[in-house]
């Protein structure tokens, strides 16, 4: 493990020679379900809390933990950032419906990007950077990746490990603000 954690350390933290310049792991741009920009660099003073997710799977209920986290600690360094996807058959079939669901059932406030491919060699390059660096790719829906700000560190929790679990916390309290 902490091999792996060094290698993710000096995978994400290769950047230019710029002062303040966006880590390569963040230096991407999504669109978001509504249609708005989340550009990675915004965030990369802060931790990144990033999940796959689907609207139709029995860890949906999930959705109201990371709205709690975000509304927590959101003035603190952390972004919460859904990335809905159907590579497990449970998601809906537009972004709009996706988007509309999580307001309406979960009350998601969090930046949820446009559906996408999150394994195998067709996922986005950001979860193709996260599983190389972590050595884990998510099994299911609700992985989530923890990056640490400046992109120094990533870790992974599976799908049953809730949001909210003290492993979690245990590594995101100290990247708090």
């Amino acid at each position: 493990m902490t091999s792996k954690l060094v290698l993710a350390a000096a995978l994400l933290s290769s950047t230019t020679a710029f002062a303040g310049a966006c880590p390569a792991l963040l230096d991407r741009t999504f669109k978001t379900v509504h249609g708005q920009d989340v550009n990675l660099c915004d965030y990369s003073d802060r931790a990144i809390l990033v999940v796959n997710t689907a609207s139709r799977c029995g860890f949906t209920p999930q959705f109201s933990k990371l709205q709690a986290m975000y509304d927590r600690y959101k003035d603190q360094g952390l972004v919460v950032i859904g990335f809905p996807s159907n590579d497990f058959r449970q998601e809906l079939a537009t972004n709009q419906e996706v988007g509309e669901f999580c307001v309406v059932n979960y009350g998601v406030k969090f930046p949820m990007v446009e559906k996408s491919s999150v394994k195998g060699p067709g996922a986005n390059p950001l979860f193709k950077d996260l599983s190389r660096a972590t050595g884990q790719e998510p099994g299911w829906n609700f992985h989530k990746y923890l990056i640490a700000p400046g992109g120094a560190a990533v870790y992974s929790f599976g799908t049953s490990t809730q949001p909210d679990a003290n492993e979690v916390l245990a590594k995101l309290k100290p990247m708090l603000k």
